[in-house]
């Protein structure tokens, strides 16, 4: 069989094993937001995998699984802490238990293992890197590295920031303007867009390293259409109507930018 084919369909096998378990958890712990922290966690060890049997050059793959490592862990770590363990289900969550009325169990099932799929489709980038035997680091992946160094302190700023401003019990129920979430609605999307950018550039020099531009193509698609800021805003505007609106109209959705008067 082709080495690259049977490393992928070991990592396809490896991160929808981790789904049917975080699924099951779910079923005990009644929170499907689980899920969030186990697309992070998936995508950490597909790159921490595929650099350790992709038969790469040694340090282009020890750069590789350590980018992923860190992204996935601080960021599966951060959902479980801030959202997940002794927390409520998340209103989104809630609301696709309401729209899907029957057969919840089974929907939640597909909607789990669709996460390991987009996480193998995500993964590409580690992939191309994973397999380049160049005995080199390019100047285009020290770039990638660097865009992926400001991005991952950028969403650790963010998500800090807004930590910080619902530990606050007089917050409940308000936005948090403060900080990077004063120039963006969605901060923490726009530098996890950008961390991907930086996986993409960082592959770019491999092998097949176009196709690792599909991620953040990807990642933007479902950030602005489907599950990232139509989903959130949705909720906020549940939950905090008026305000939100005009925090809406005030700020930018994504990029970070000047606030409107």
């Amino acid at each position: 069989m082709n080495p690259m084919l049977t490393l992928v369909l070991i990592g396809t096998a490896s991160v929808m094993a981790l789904m049917l378990l975080l699924w099951l958890i779910h079923l005990r712990t009644g929170n499907a937001a689980i899920v969030d922290a186990g697309w992070a966690g998936g995508l950490a060890m597909l790159g921490v995998l595929y650099a350790a049997l992709g038969g790469g050059y040694w340090l282009r793959s020890a750069l590789l699984a350590v980018m992923a490592a860190i992204w996935g862990l601080r960021l599966s770590i951060y959902l479980l802490t801030t959202r997940i363990i002794g927390h409520p289900e998340e209103g989104r969550y809630q609301e696709l238990r309401r729209q899907w009325k029957t057969n919840i169990r089974f929907k939640f099932l597909l909607f789990f293992e669709f996460q390991a799929v987009l996480c193998v489709l995500l993964a590409v980038p580690f992939l191309a890197a994973a397999r380049n035997a160049a005995p080199r680091i390019s100047m285009l992946e020290w770039a990638g590295v660097a865009i992926w160094a400001v991005a991952m302190a950028g969403e650790a700023a963010a998500d800090a920031q807004l930590s910080r401003f619902k530990a606050d019990p007089s917050h409940k129920g308000h936005t948090c303007q403060a900080g990077l979430w004063r120039y963006s609605r969605h901060p923490n999307y726009f530098f996890e867009w950008l961390i991907w950018m930086g996986f993409a550039l960082f592959a770019l020099d491999s092998p097949g390293g176009w196709w690792g531009l599909l991620s953040p193509a990807l990642i933007l698609y479902f950030v602005l259409r489907v599950t990232g800021i139509p989903a959130t805003e949705a909720q906020a505007l549940r939950t905090r109507g008026d305000e939100y609106r005009r925090y809406q109209r005030s700020t930018s959705a994504f990029v970070p930018w000047f606030r409107k008067t």
